[in-house]
């Protein structure tokens, strides 16, 4: 074990040693010769290059890389499925550079500029290659029914729903985004009762309808064969409490996409001897973590997952068996969670949910947090071992692991948006004990500081707990649907 963990630590440090440009000859030169093991280096090289340009938003890079590795992987008869088609939408992205997308990141994107963004012109139907094979046939009303027919039998995964509360309109936004396409231009539709319905291409896979309303809306939808049914119920009266979740309860919207074939690991964090952090009032963070996670659960389980938790009750489970549990289920995502906290003098500033994927971070955020939650299990290595460990494992999850990570917190704020002062934390890097080890992509949630006097009695709250667990869970259901 120590001899592969210090050929690992020699390849990530002769790595580090060279820049972009030499590590990309030395790979183009390996790829000149028919020796398979040299070949094999060059594939490694390319896919560390990889994950550099994604860290340092080199798309330069980024596509010489993808070019190497599937130029490499075919040779080698390695699955590089995933990508060659991103290469191949480079040259598409390329043509619809100029087409409004949503923002992926949400260091820099608030809610707020989010919900912007579902107002941007959408183009005409004629200046957007269409690609997708599904067409709309009819839009129709039937009672409090909205209709839409296609020309084939739609799938569950084709449609993704969300809702958002615009705090300063204080409107409400619904939005189905629809892997199809229309026959027609963009159009508003009428109801009465109902503020504003748009319907239009989005870009050239997605349809997008978004019902808009004054006050909040008890929506629910379903899908049968070749038809989207959309129930839009008569306006609920003006001044209707100000929370709301993403959907009306757990059950209202249950998805299924591709969650037949799809395991899931939870992991309470702390438990047992070790209660986490602790708010001014002597919650425990191990308690309300178990209360979130048992309650993801039943919604994954509701959407046709298979869901397993590292613990189901009050007990202490070392860190490195965390993990070892997610790879013995062989599960497709491992989501940790957890929550904050500070030192009483920053109590009333340090506040918001964020989400964490493993890297060596070395930024004093991260390292604050990652110290909190390492600090229970200090068995398993010394600091150095960490460190290597750190260094070298995991790399191929990264992006992954990043990707989940942005899905999870955007359906979180989603979710949260009818409270006031929800904070976006962001999605940051951070090196932490727990994830290592993991052989699928894997996140760390902090739903929130036990130390600030509002997000400790919120998170209290099982409205609020049920909240973060549906954002949670439609975010695992979006992360799904686009990788």
């Amino acid at each position: 074990m120590f001899r592969y963990l210090f050929i690992l630590l020699l390849l990530a440090i002769s790595l580090y040693a060279l820049d972009d440009d030499e590590i990309l000859k030395r790979a183009d030169d390996l790829m000149q010769t028919n020796n398979k093991s040299n070949q094999f280096r060059a594939y490694n090289d390319y896919k560390n290059l990889y994950i550099r340009s994604i860290m340092s938003e080199d798309e330069k890079l980024k596509l010489k890389a993808l070019q190497g590795i599937v130029n490499s992987g075919g040779k080698l008869h390695i699955d590089v499925a995933n990508y060659t088609d991103e290469l191949a939408g480079y040259a598409t992205e390329k043509k619809l550079s100029s087409i409004p997308k949503v923002q992926q990141s949400y260091d820099d994107a608030k809610a707020g500029e989010k919900i912007a963004l579902l107002n941007t012109p959408t183009k005409k139907q004629g200046d957007i290659q269409i690609a997708s094979t599904h067409k709309l046939q009819s839009v129709r009303w039937q009672d409090e029914n909205m209709i839409l027919s296609f020309d084939k039998v739609l799938k569950q995964n084709q449609i993704n729903y969300s809702a958002l509360y615009d705090k300063k309109q204080n409107t409400y936004r619904y939005i189905f985004d629809i892997h199809a396409s229309m026959l027609s231009e963009s159009q508003n539709l009428r109801k009465e009762g109902i503020g504003k319905i748009r319907l239009a291409q989005f870009d050239q896979n997605m349809l997008r309808l978004v019902i808009e309303n004054d006050s909040k809306l008890e929506l629910n939808y379903k899908v049968t064969s070749d038809k989207i049914v959309i129930n839009v119920p008569a306006s609920a009266r003006a001044g209707e409490s100000e929370k709301i979740t993403a959907v009306s309860s757990p059950t209202a919207v249950m998805p299924r996409g591709l969650a037949g074939s799809k395991t899931v690991v939870i992991d309470p964090g702390h438990g047992g001897k070790d209660p986490g952090a602790i708010s001014k009032n002597k919650a425990q963070e191990k308690t309300i973590v178990l209360d979130i996670a048992s309650e993801l659960k039943k919604i994954l389980i509701a959407r046709g997952y298979k869901v397993y938790m590292t613990r189901d009750s009050d007990q202490f489970v070392k860190l490195s068996h965390r993990t070892q549990f997610a790879n013995k289920k062989n599960a497709d995502i491992f989501v940790s969670i957890h929550a904050n906290a500070v030192e009483k003098a920053n109590a009333n500033k340090a506040n918001g949910i964020e989400c964490y994927f493993l890297s060596n971070s070395r930024s004093s955020r991260a390292k604050k947090v990652a110290a909190k939650e390492n600090s229970a299990d200090l068995s398993d290595m010394n600091f150095y071992g960490k460190e290597s460990f750190l260094n070298t494992l995991n790399k191929h999850n990264i992006v992954a692991s990043n990707k989940l990570a942005i899905d999870l917190q955007r359906g979180m704020l989603s979710s949260l948006s009818g409270y006031n002062n929800v904070n976006d934390a962001g999605v940051r890097e951070g090196p932490f004990w727990v994830l290592v080890g993991a052989q699928m992509p894997s996140v760390l949630v902090e739903v929130g500081f036990l130390s600030h006097p509002i997000e400790s009695t919120r998170l209290l709250d099982r409205r609020y707990q049920k909240s973060l667990a549906l954002g949670i869970a439609n975010g695992v259901e979006r992360y799904f649907l686009n990788n």
